[in-house]
């Protein structure tokens, strides 16, 4: 891989990790990807409503296209110090592998492809798509947005991350999230001392909710990410709520858990304490058998790189089109750490192996 191509698309990755994207205000990233699609020759450069970037890399045939994607939305708020620091191998700061480096990596296919001559000459077309709405409670919107235009049309869909080099995600995790709000009449904490406190309330369905036993198989996880509630250290809280994440690798076993916490939401309810809940988020599961071609492709392409494949289930870009039974895989770019917080980092130099098993992937997707 040339050191020159793999250094214009970190370049590419800083670029873009330099524009805040907060889940639903990709907007100044996704005008600067769509500049930089038209910059590129793509055809067909447009925006959807939703915000999802898309450009064609034409094939010479009538082959089922394929489509590449990676999420444009970073977990960061407005506001977030996005300074980048660059050592030897090593690039920091926040966003810059979960996604800059694969909304790059877009671009890293395309100057692969023509640096190969390839570009041009594949039997069907390669939308290149920038999609929004992947992080927190967008709920894949970006994606649904994506299978809504193409359907069953591409061979497969090939989902982009910058920091899952070696895993093949054939798998989605089923993910439900809910937002509980109690409400009470409130008071003041001496005069009407006695009353419910909507904090008092919500604090002991948390306690009931976390020790609801869970199966190990299939694994299921519970988790209360936010919390908040009350006007004053000296008023009795008259309303709070929280946000619940639900996560389980089987279906049923996501269901019944949903079904025990909707039962324990509705039980709190009493006189003068008012108990709802709202579903905010949904990712269905899906999976691909491990012997489908697709599964069987994306190993092959990380072992002719000397990389040994990590088949896993995620909750990604890709449960979309695997929950609607349509061919679909997530895969990395290179390896890194901090995930999710302002001490993010990738390793550079496995990047190469990263971007030839992507263009590999897609030059045999068409194959399938």
């Amino acid at each position: 891989m040339d050191p020159n191509r793999i250094a214009r698309i970190l370049d590419m990755a800083v670029a873009i990790q330099q524009i805040p994207a907060p889940t639903f205000a990709e907007s100044q990233r996704a005008a600067f990807i769509c500049q930089q699609f038209s910059q590129a020759g793509l055809s067909d450069v447009s925006v959807d409503e939703v915000g999802n970037v898309y450009g064609r890399i034409p094939g010479q045939g009538r082959a089922r296209p394929v489509v590449v994607s990676a999420h444009t939305d970073t977990v960061f708020p407005a506001g977030t110090d996005l300074s980048v620091r660059r050592e030897a191998n090593m690039i920091h700061g926040p966003g810059i592998g979960d996604n800059s480096l694969g909304v790059a990596g877009l671009f890293g296919l395309l100057w692969e492809l023509e640096a190969n001559r390839q570009s041009g000459r594949l039997p069907g077309d390669t939308w290149l798509v920038a999609n929004v709405c992947e992080e927190g409670l967008g709920d894949l919107r970006g994606m649904r947005s994506v299978v809504e235009r193409f359907g069953d049309e591409p061979r497969a869909y090939i989902i982009l991350e910058g920091m899952a080099l070696g895993q093949v995600y054939h798998q989605g995790l089923g993910v439900q999230r809910y937002r509980i709000n109690i409400r009470t009449q409130g008071g003041h904490s001496w005069v009407d001392y006695g009353r419910p406190s909507a904090i008092h309330e919500l604090a002991a369905l948390v306690t009931r909710l976390t020790a609801l036993t869970l199966p190990g198989r299939p694994r299921t996880s519970l988790n209360v990410g936010v919390i908040q509630g009350g006007t004053s250290i000296n008023t009795i809280a008259a309303e709070a709520w929280l946000e619940l994440d639900l996560r389980s690798e089987g279906s049923r076993a996501l269901s019944d858990l949903t079904t025990r916490v909707e039962g324990l939401v509705q039980a709190a309810n009493r006189p003068n304490v008012e108990a709802t809940c709202e579903v905010i988020g949904l990712r269905p599961a899906g999976k691909l058998a491990i012997n489908h071609p697709l599964v069987l492709l994306a190993c092959q392409c990380l072992e002719a790189q000397g990389l040994r494949p990590n088949l896993g289930i995620g909750s990604t870009d890709a449960n979309i089109p695997l929950n609607r039974g349509l061919p679909a895989v997530c895969i990395g770019l290179t390896n890194g750490s901090g995930a999710h917080t302002v001490k993010e980092f990738i390793f550079t130099e496995p990047l190469g192996k990263g971007l030839a098993q992507v263009v590999a992937l897609v030059e045999g997707t068409f194959g399938l």
